[in-house]
């Protein structure tokens, strides 16, 4: 046997809660055969086998399965390969029936040279992360989108850049051909062991379970914004293809064409919801069914419906996973008016990818009316990134006067980017212009960017992270932005508490 030679790894990923077991994957990528992986919990050690995943130019993805039976107390998991330096990591399981200790981030790279440039310390957050987890020692890492920038994929894979200097026409009706199939695979393959081995980052990917969710970078800028006729040629579907492949085996740790153990709607979408203790996470795929015209599928909607009508009441927080933001400026104003200028292609694509797109408006509304009925009997949050800004935003409703007051009310968490950098000053004030408004989504039924407690802040114009860390005595939840620029200012973070709903909760379904 010859030792396998480490590319990257552990990441380790998590796969919910069945028979009070906490369910972890963990992944290796290797150019060798694999070892076994041993682990240690409920001081009782374990030793599992691999399966490979995935396979590309003689690498293996290899994974491990590993199931913790949850007790009254926090306990650490600590794992590694037999016999192999530097594949070792721990974890934390919650007690049995808790909220668990979340930290979020977002937009984990550079959509240009050009941003790259401007930071100096690329993964100064992950450190950040890194010694609050020392202290906090969060149960799981929720990751809402572009966990990759593969935009370099027009310039760096030969086969596509020659395709990309062809005009419009042709480069609709031109193959995928075996080339770039082959080329383009490769691309995403290394794309994600260059960016998750860099020591910053792995040492988290191995240290929390991971929720990872794709958005456009993951892709390409734009993926499911773009004409009609762009979105359905053969290349583009071709890249797509590759691009979910890599997404399904590295954010999700699947094999090809295995489910995700809580999944919810078609076989094309990822979108899932976990029961974890008294919190439950609903993590929406925006991408996979997106189109001009819809976000999710109709069909993948009715199965999130009928999984929010089945959370148990035992659950106090369900956190929502937007990669895009529902609270956030209406851009629709300028989207019409860029329809009437040729050359404005790139940043028409950036607006249709937001909800407040024409031809998204009404499936949020939808999604407004769903989160307010299920906020009748929990609380609501949602978490989203994408907009490299920090976003404090809320959603009001004065229809039922009947439920608690604060039922009425979904806080929008908005954490961007961990990597990339914030836009320019002159794009900031902008968004506080155009944000500084109520919007009046139906009767009775507003949104709002508000600042955040104790600042003069609705935007936050400086990479950030997010903790989510519950209040272990009456079960508030306290949101705290670690932000860059107060960080080095030895300042402490922007906080949000969460209270959980006052009135009296039924017992579990």
């Amino acid at each position: 046997m010859n030792k396998m030679k480490l590319l990257l790894g552990p990441v380790l990923n998590f796969k919910g809660i069945s028979d009070n077991c906490w369910k972890v994957s963990c992944i290796y990528v290797g150019d060798g055969d694999i070892a076994t992986l041993k682990y240690t919990a409920n001081n009782k050690a374990v030793n599992v086998n691999a399966s490979a995943i995935f396979e590309t130019s003689g690498k293996k993805v290899w994974r491990f399965n590993m199931s913790v039976t949850q007790s009254p107390i926090e306990q650490k998991v600590s794992f590694g390969l037999i016999g192999i330096d530097g594949s070792e990591g721990s974890f934390y399981v919650p007690p049995q029936g808790s909220i668990p200790k979340i930290a979020y981030g977002s937009c984990n790279g550079f959509s240009s040279l050009k941003d790259m440039k401007k930071v100096e310390d690329k993964n100064f957050l992950w450190k950040d992360m890194a010694s609050k987890h020392e202290n906090i020692s969060y149960n799981l890492l929720t990751l809402g989108g572009d966990q990759v920038y593969a935009d370099q994929i027009w310039e760096s894979v030969p086969s596509i850049k020659k395709w990309s200097h062809k005009n419009k026409d042709k480069r609709n009706k031109s193959p995928f051909t075996a080339t770039m199939k082959k080329e383009v695979d490769a691309f995403y393959f290394n794309l994600y062991c260059e960016r998750w081995s860099q020591p910053e980052i792995q040492k988290m990917l191995a240290s929390i379970p991971t929720v990872m969710m794709w958005d456009d970078h993951d892709i390409f800028d734009g993926w499911g914004s773009h004409p009609e006729s762009e979105q359905e040629s053969p290349v583009f579907r071709g890249i797509y293809e590759s691009a979910r492949s890599h997404f399904r085996c590295f954010q999700q740790q699947l094999s090809k064409d295995e489910a995700h153990p809580f999944s919810l709607g078609t076989h094309q979408s990822f979108s899932t919801g976990l029961i974890v203790g008294k919190a439950a996470l609903l993590v929406l795929d925006m991408r996979s069914e997106r189109t001009n015209n819809q976000v999710i599928s109709a069909e993948t909607w009715q199965s999130i419906y009928k999984w929010m009508d089945s959370i148990p009441n035992s659950v106090q927080h369900v956190y929502i996973l937007s990669s895009i933001p529902v609270v956030h400026p209406d851009f629709g104003l300028i989207e019409s008016i860029l329809g009437v200028f040729p050359g404005q292609q790139e940043l028409e694509d950036d607006l249709r990818d937001h909800w407040h797109s024409r031809g998204h408006k009404a499936e949020r509304l939808r999604l407004i009316h769903r989160l307010l009925t299920l906020g009748d009997k929990h609380r609501v949050t949602i978490l989203s990134g994408d907009v490299h800004v920090a976003a404090l935003g809320v959603i009001e409703s004065e229809r039922n006067k009947e439920t608690d007051p604060r039922g009425k009310i979904i806080n929008q968490f908005t954490s961007s980017g961990i990597v990339h950098p914030a836009p320019p000053g002159a794009v900031l004030l902008a968004l506080k212009i155009l944000g500084a408004q109520k919007e009046h989504v139906d009767q009775g039924i507003t949104t709002e960017l508000i600042n955040f407690p104790g600042s003069a802040h609705s935007f936050i114009g400086s990479r950030n992270w997010l903790s989510l860390e519950p209040d272990g005595n009456d079960d508030r939840v306290w949101a705290n932005w670690f932000v860059e620029s107060e960080i080095k200012k030895n300042q402490p973070p922007f906080t949000k508490v969460i209270h959980p709903l006052d009135y009296k909760q039924s017992a579990p379904k």
